[in-house]
């Protein structure tokens, strides 16, 4: 960590006191030089730092044992850690950042924070059609080296997490909890899949429950952590258009994937993109857009997931199948590797086989291939999320 345990002691101590933010402990830090001289220093001095007398109560309130409870969960295990911006860890594009969290506790992989990530978030209440986009999509980027950050919420970002799994990727999880409580409990079993796999992060102590007004603050987070954020369906008032507005603040890009115009779930993504967000149609659409950010990742011969981590860092080596394979692909005019169709399922080279350059309709599809139905358009949504067929409306599908 970089720090001493009396330090990190200090720091946690302050961090616990209400009123006390990024700025207030930042400022206590370079006033002062370390957290310890900060606790030890008069109340004039803490004044002088940009105490008000409100934040100075509350901070001479915080028993010294207060932190106890985040560095005996800190010992507990072996895969959890405390980061400050000193520790190398630190994920870099977060330390840039004028609210950057002083403090993130992580579960997990904390290597991880420093690897290409993209934010994906979306409804707590989806519609079949964004459920299916949000798993497809973080898929697809997952099997491209991407890390899927999201917010372990129901919906949008649980489908996110599972999908980034199910494809033998890495995710990432920023919670507004203690990270010793998992809200919601739904999710537990979820939460437990992305310690093994990824990380959950969270700038709160331990103990701190859910409160309504830390959940913004985790999605500065999110974005924070991401090349870009994609926001796959939400109504007006959704809180990933709270993401989103931290992403553009944070100069990341933002991404909107378009739905009906009846559907209320699409009417936030079609304000982002009336307002400047890419519309995209494809998960290739956003690899191909954060293609000039990802080549930084690429400064060296070895590649950005294949780190080498001790058994004391991390409970589970990062895989490091496909890590960015498609920068490769997009500097070719014909994207060969990419689309070759070798690299295809059995089942998505039968039903690709099937589709020529004249729409056919699914349920000719079915009968030319005796697929169920649920089947064909799974395979059809992948199939044409990476670019091989094209939906022409009436559920009829062409040959790109």
């Amino acid at each position: 960590m970089n720090i001493t345990e009396d330090e990190l002691r200090a720091r946690l101590q302050i961090w616990r006191a209400v009123g006390i933010g990024p700025a207030t402990l930042n400022r206590l830090l370079n006033h002062f030089g370390s957290a310890v001289a900060a606790l030890d220093g008069s109340d004039v001095e803490l004044a002088k730092a940009g105490l008000k007398p409100d934040t100075l109560q509350n901070l001479r309130s915080v028993p010294i044992e207060a932190a106890l409870a985040d560095l005996e969960w800190l010992h507990r295990a072996q895969h959890r850690h405390i980061l400050v911006p000193e520790d190398p860890r630190y994920p870099k594009l977060l330390r840039d950042l004028k609210a950057a969290p002083p403090i993130l506790f992580v579960a997990g992989q904390p290597e991880l924070l420093n690897e290409p990530q993209l934010a994906m978030v979306g409804s707590r209440t989806p519609t079949t059609y964004g459920k299916e986009n949000a798993q497809a999509f973080a898929q697809y980027l997952a099997k491209h080296g991407i890390t899927v950050t999201s917010g372990l919420a129901l919906g949008i970002d649980a489908v996110s997490h599972q999908g980034a799994l199910e494809a033998g990727g890495t995710t990432i999880a920023v919670i507004a909890t203690g990270l010793d409580i998992i809200y919601p409990a739904k999710n537990r079993s979820l939460a437990e899949r992305i310690v093994e796999h990824g990380a959950i992060v969270s700038e709160f102590p331990i103990g701190v429950k859910p409160q309504a007004q830390n959940f913004p603050r985790r999605n500065r987070i999110i974005s924070g952590l991401s090349l870009g954020s994609l926001v796959v369906e939400a109504a007006l008032q959704s809180g990933s258009l709270v993401t989103a507005q931290h992403a553009l603040e944070q100069g990341r890009e933002v991404f909107a994937i378009p739905g009906s115009i009846h559907s209320p779930l699409a009417h936030g993504c079609h304000r982002l993109i009336r307002q400047g967000a890419k519309l995209v149609e494809t998960a290739a659409d956003i690899l191909e857009e954060l293609t000039p950010q990802l080549h930084a990742y690429l400064g060296s011969t070895a590649l950005p997931t294949a780190l080498a981590l001790s058994t004391t860092q991390a409970s589970k080596p990062i895989k490091p199948a496909k890590p960015l394979s498609f920068l490769k692909s997009l500097t070719t005019q014909e994207n060969t590797e990419e689309r070759s169709e070798a690299k295809l399922d059995p089942e998505e080279q039968q039903i690709l086989a099937t589709i020529g350059l004249e729409p056919i309709p699914i349920d000719q599809i079915v009968l030319q291939t005796g697929l169920t139905p649920d089947v064909v358009s799974s395979m059809l949504l992948m199939l044409e999320l990476q670019g091989y067929i094209a939906a022409c409306g009436g559920g009829r599908y062409q040959r790109l």
